[in-house]
């Protein structure tokens, strides 16, 4: 069911087979695992620990993670975007009427993503939110306005690592019971931004597309040939 990538378990089912396997959960921290946070994983204690422990679960996303469980083997079965399981969440809660909080984002780009979802999902109840800008030395008042949401999942919209900074200091302190770091999700939910073409996710390109609607972004791929080259050295030592 995983696919063993360095010090990380890797889900290693279909997207439908993971929505089914976190239900068995009391409380689950669902990881994005794309190189760049997995890189931030290995070299960050709080994150190795959070990223590493039994209430976390990693899924697949990104061209980089899949190429790595090429090489250590068994390759994932598909990559999971990110984006496309906090979507099947929220469907899955307005179906159940169960609340969300949304955390991050501007506080423009939070409101458009509110409204559209409530447009598109009548019945979901967003119990709560709040922008992204903030000290998470000094963020009382979030963690108690969640805490009196009565939220059943958490999502944190403020890139890495700093969603998943947040999520590892505060898990434990929340009664949610689903935790995900969504990146620029709630921009793609606010209609900002659009992702790439359905052949280009098929193709393993969405990165591609990303940097050049971004290229602010292009700084962040380095961490994929170094998180790879950690792999391949890691795969040779052990093989």
């Amino acid at each position: 069911m995983f696919t063993r990538i360095l010090e990380f378990d890797v889900f290693n089912r279909s997207k439908l087979e993971f929505l089914n396997y976190i239900d068995k959960f009391s409380k689950v921290n669902i990881v994005s695992g794309n190189p760049e946070i997995l890189y931030n994983g290995l070299n960050d204690s709080r994150l190795l620990k959070s990223f590493t422990s039994k209430s976390t679960v990693i899924i697949p996303d990104g061209l980089g993670t899949v190429l790595a469980s090429r090489i250590v083997r068994p390759p994932v079965k598909e990559k999971i975007a990110g984006i496309e399981v906090m979507e099947a969440l929220i469907e899955k809660c307005s179906e159940e009427r169960n609340p969300i909080y949304l955390l991050g984002a501007r506080q423009n780009i939070l409101e458009d993503c509110i409204k559209n979802l409530k447009s598109k999902y009548p019945n979901l109840n967003i119990a709560g939110s709040h922008n992204g800008y903030f000290n998470l030395d000094e963020c009382e008042d979030i963690i108690q306005n969640i805490k009196e949401s009565g939220a059943h999942i958490l999502f944190v919209a403020m890139g890495a690592p700093r969603q998943d900074i947040f999520i590892v200091e505060n898990m434990d302190r929340l009664p949610c019971r689903v935790y995900m770091g969504v990146g620029g999700s709630f921009d793609v939910f606010s209609g900002k931004t659009k992702r790439a073409p359905a052949w280009m996710i098929k193709s393993g390109l969405e990165w591609l597309y990303r940097v050049f609607k971004e290229p602010w972004r292009i700084k962040r791929l380095s961490s994929i040939p170094k998180f790879l080259l950690k792999v391949i050295v890691y795969s040779k030592k052990f093989n």
